[in-house]
């Protein structure tokens, strides 16, 4: 199991001192100070007869039972401030900030599960008198079917095309969206308005209003690790990339010209005689993003759902400079076997075909998440079937928000 936090709410504990918790757990009450850590009435000394500490600690953890991983520990003092607040598991600290006025200290991660942690820390009173806290709590034990494992693309420090989308997977459906989604962020340089869209249970995605600016760069936060995803499902991991665009490389494709004009940022750098889909393969129309590029790729009709026994099977080995665009199979890739038909009529089951010269120069440009335009089918590009987020509108898109 993979676990790995960044961004939590506060949790803790200490024992033998009474604290205060800015956030009480759900269902406590009464003086959980008392209560949890059992202390004693308090006294009132003299000044000067004075050898008991006023400060009081608390943490938001029960004494007994296990602690839910999506618990962030808080420690608070009363009638003093807090110093020296430490929680660790496994030798390592829980990260934690101190708020200014130094009464409350607040985890900044939530919690790995089955995992012991031991929180200790001092209150000091206004006459310099301390009292100490040691304790540990332990958390729930979780089953791998009881996280999902969230995958994020691009990859931190990838270069992208400009209508690449940010994708987040999971290995386990999500059913609360909107609390995942209130853990997700997305910060473009410069600023550009953009949203969250839900495909399924077990993806998200998120692009802009308009294709991103070229230079733009995107940092993408997930601090899901220890979030609540419903159903008793927890967030097996946290996930943070940083992402750059590239020039806006965009190649306007019209199969009933037969031709694909090849633009970098707005220039146009070359026109070249292409091949689409034939009657019965009709190459999709639509906005359609590069998903991945293969020198060489294998291509069999097989996984089109073409059966061996049908005439139109195919399996072609090495084909050069392939690059997908859907993922149901259509790729631009070299065709030296209907070069003649390039430029004046459509021969292929689906992909767009041309010169390897051609598709040597094309591909040496490409990357991705550069936009392919497709024009001139009557056969529409499904939205999810590949990166086909820029055929939902603006308002639509805004709409698979879980946030709204």
């Amino acid at each position: 199991m993979i676990r790995r936090a960044t961004r939590r709410r506060p949790v803790a504990a200490l024992s033998g001192l009474a604290l205060v918790a800015a956030t009480a757990l759900a269902g406590c009450s009464g003086d959980p100070v008392g209560e949890a850590l059992g202390n004693e009435p308090e006294e009132t000394p003299q000044a000067s007869e004075k050898t008991v500490s006023d400060a009081r600690l608390q943490v938001n953890v029960p004494r007994k039972g296990t602690v839910g991983v999506d618990t962030l520990v808080e420690v608070a003092a009363k009638n003093g401030t807090l110093r020296n607040v430490v929680v660790k598991a496994a030798g390592k600290r829980l990260p934690g900030a101190m708020s200014k006025d130094a009464t409350t200290w607040t985890a900044g991660e939530r919690l790995e599960p089955g995992t012991t942690y031991r929180v200790a820390g001092v209150a000091v009173d206004g006459d310099g008198l301390t009292r100490k806290l040691e304790r540990s709590f332990r958390t729930d034990d979780l089953t791998l079917d009881q996280q999902t494992y969230p995958s994020l693309a691009p990859l931190a420090g990838e270069t992208v095309g400009v209508g690449m989308p940010v994708i987040l997977s999971f290995d386990v459906p999500v059913t609360d969206r909107k609390e995942v989604e209130r853990h997700l962020s997305v910060e473009a340089k410069p600023a550009q308005p953009g949203t969250w869209h839900w495909i399924s249970d077990t993806e998200v995605h998120y692009r802009p209003k308009s294709y991103w600016k070229p230079g733009t760069k995107v940092t993408v936060d997930a601090d899901l690790n220890g979030v609540d995803a419903g159903n008793g499902i927890y967030g097996q991991e946290d996930r943070h990339a940083s992402f750059n665009v590239g020039d806006a490389l965009n190649m306007k494709i019209d199969v009933a010209a037969h031709q694909m004009r090849v633009l970098r940022n707005g220039e146009l750098l070359r026109t070249i005689p292409i091949s689409a889909g034939k009657p019965g393969f009709t190459t999709r129309s639509g906005i359609k993003v590069i998903i991945e590029k293969f020198r060489y790729k294998d291509m069999d009709a097989a996984t089109t759902g073409i059966s061996e026994d049908d005439a139109e099977y195919y399996n072609i080995a090495n084909v050069e400079y392939a690059q997908r665009v859907t993922y149901s199979g259509e790729f631009i890739h070299a065709a030296p076997w209907s070069v003649g038909s390039q430029g004046y009529s459509n021969v292929s089951h689906g992909c767009i075909g041309m010169s390897t010269e051609a598709a040597g120069w094309l591909y040496s440009l490409t990357k991705r998440g550069d936009v392919v335009d497709v024009v001139g089918s009557d056969r529409p590009m499904e939205s999810t079937n590949g990166y086909g987020d820029w055929n939902v509108s603006w308002s639509d898109y805004k709409a698979g928000s879980a946030l709204g």
